[in-house]
């Protein structure tokens, strides 16, 4: 039976603790809540601020009752001048006459020690005696001060009482005769009442602390509560209520700039999440339509082909969709490694006119499909250290949107030349399409964005050339600025830092042509 019931008392006894004390778990993240550090912090700082007034206080009553005993010290110094005379080399006191007089000698007779000018004690009370007389050297020394002068000291008697000793001397029958004088007074009382005081103060100050405490974590339960508001309000957003936002409480402080922070959070992720839907339904249309192509001439092949010729025809046309649909996954590839850091820019001198002309040349054909004039105006010389691929990229994202947004009969631009700024290029590229809202104009390089009008929704795309161009500009160093008027067109200005020494440009052929089309 003791064998098990050891045992049995010892989980007992841990099951009690437990109930207590809570788990070791349950106790780590109480004493790391925010809750208690505030409550600890509070706690310290009034604990700290209650020993340092207590001290501060001890201090002051302190120094004011050792001044009151040296105040009525001064007065007894006053008055015994008046009681005692030096006659024959012998102290004489006065007789009192009344009750008050004789309290006042008595007073006065209590600590005090007058010697003569070789050190010779000629009186003393039995108090001082047990304080230790004063030595022949220090008599001299004192006899020796100024007219006036005297000195405080503090001396304890055999049973540890202290005593404020005020010395110097008095004159006697001849002026030219000093006698030593020494007065004292009991600093035990004084002492006493700082020392019961102190420890009063210091005994209740655990109780001070624990209510202090107590308050504490009240207080940090209440300045926290709106914080637990904001936390539960986060719990409830999920990905389908992203709309949700949390009231201002109106007091404009740090947790007010908090919850705006948040609400700023989720309004940027209901964004992305919407460019993400948006993304997922122009994905699956762009990705379906080759495909159904691609099934569709295959299985028209398959079923109906009877000559070499027919067969193909099929697999020329599922070719072409199957590249339109490689193209749409190299591009969503080549975004994400350069969001990622993955592609690294192979930056040399670059002559921007002549980048310029060779993707005006390209675009000439599809410009004159839709009869648009293309033109580019060109100052030579405008050398940047950049990536010739990615700036080949940036101007065909560039020339791509302003030749499909653009109707028949409008202009396309591209200008290149100096900034107002001499260590800048600068890269225009402007058309007279049908041009940007100002509501739309903060978002147009997000990704997977795409405006959305009538105008708009008749041209196909996924909305990443503009993030491409954003994040080229961006590697490059460079800056991108954008102004549309909707229904007048768009002018993308881009500025580019500078080589410090340009190269001589490459003359082009079709330079003359295109500066005058």
């Amino acid at each position: 039976m003791s064998a098990q019931a050891k045992p049995l008392g010892a989980v007992q006894k841990m099951a009690r603790l437990t109930r207590v004390f809570g788990t070791p778990a349950l106790r780590v993240r109480f004493v790391r809540g925010l809750r208690f550090r505030l409550m600890l912090s509070y706690v310290i700082f009034f604990s700290l601020l209650l020993v340092a007034l207590g001290l501060l206080f001890r201090h002051e009553l302190k120094t004011q009752l050792d001044g009151d005993v040296e105040t009525l010290l001064n007065d007894d110094w006053g008055a015994i001048k008046g009681w005692v005379s030096i006659e024959n080399a012998r102290p004489k006191w006065e007789q009192p006459e009344d009750e008050d007089e004789t309290g006042i000698v008595a007073q006065l007779k209590q600590v005090y020690f007058i010697a003569d000018d070789r050190g010779n004690a000629l009186e003393y009370s039995d108090e001082y005696q047990s304080l230790r007389l004063d030595s022949r050297s220090e008599i001299q020394r004192i006899l020796e001060l100024p007219e006036g002068k005297t000195e405080y000291t503090v001396r304890r008697d055999g049973e540890g009482k202290p005593y404020l000793i005020k010395r110097g001397w008095m004159a006697g029958p001849r002026r030219r005769l000093h006698y030593f004088l020494a007065m004292g007074r009991s600093l035990a009382d004084s002492q006493r009442t700082v020392a019961q005081l102190t420890r009063d103060y210091f005994l209740f100050l655990p109780v001070l602390i624990a209510l202090s405490s107590l308050l504490g974590w009240i207080f940090a339960g209440r300045a926290l509560g709106p914080l637990n508001s904001v936390a539960q309000a986060a719990l409830n957003i999920t990905g389908s209520n992203l709309s949700l936002r949390i009231p201002q409480r109106g007091a404009g402080d740090e947790l007010d700039r908090l919850i705006h922070s948040f609400n700023r959070m989720t309004a940027r992720l209901s964004q992305s999440f919407e460019q993400i839907r948006r993304f997922s339904t122009d994905v699956s249309h762009e990705l379906r339509t080759p495909l159904t192509s691609i099934r569709g001439q295959l299985e028209v092949a398959l079923f109906t082909a009877e000559t070499p010729e027919q067969y193909r025809e099929a697999m020329t046309n599922a070719l072409e969709d199957v590249e339109r649909l490689s193209s749409i996954v190299r591009a969503l590839l080549l975004l994400s490694e350069a969001e990622s850091g993955q592609l690294a820019l192979q930056k040399a001198p670059l002559d921007l006119g002549e980048v310029a002309l060779d993707i005006v040349e390209q675009f000439q054909i599809p410009a004159q499909e839709k009869a648009l004039r293309l033109r580019a105006n060109i100052v030579p010389g405008c050398v940047v250290p950049a990536d010739r691929v990615q700036i080949d990229r940036l101007l065909s994202n560039l020339l791509s949107n302003a030749v499909k947004y653009t109707p028949a009969g409008g202009s396309v631009w591209v200008r290149v030349g100096p900034a107002e700024s001499p260590t800048f290029a600068s890269v225009e590229v402007e058309d007279s399409g049908v041009g940007i809202a100002a509501g739309d104009l903060p978002h147009i390089f997000d990704r997977f964005y795409r405006v959305r009008n009538a105008e708009t929704n008749r041209v196909s795309g996924l909305g990443l050339g503009l993030s491409f161009v954003s994040w080229i500009v961006e590697a490059h160093g460079g800056r991108i600025d954008v102004a549309s008027t909707p229904g007048a067109g768009t002018r993308f200005r881009i500025l580019l830092p500078r080589e410090a020494e340009p190269v001589a440009p490459r003359q082009a052929e079709p330079e003359a042509a295109l500066r005058n089309a």
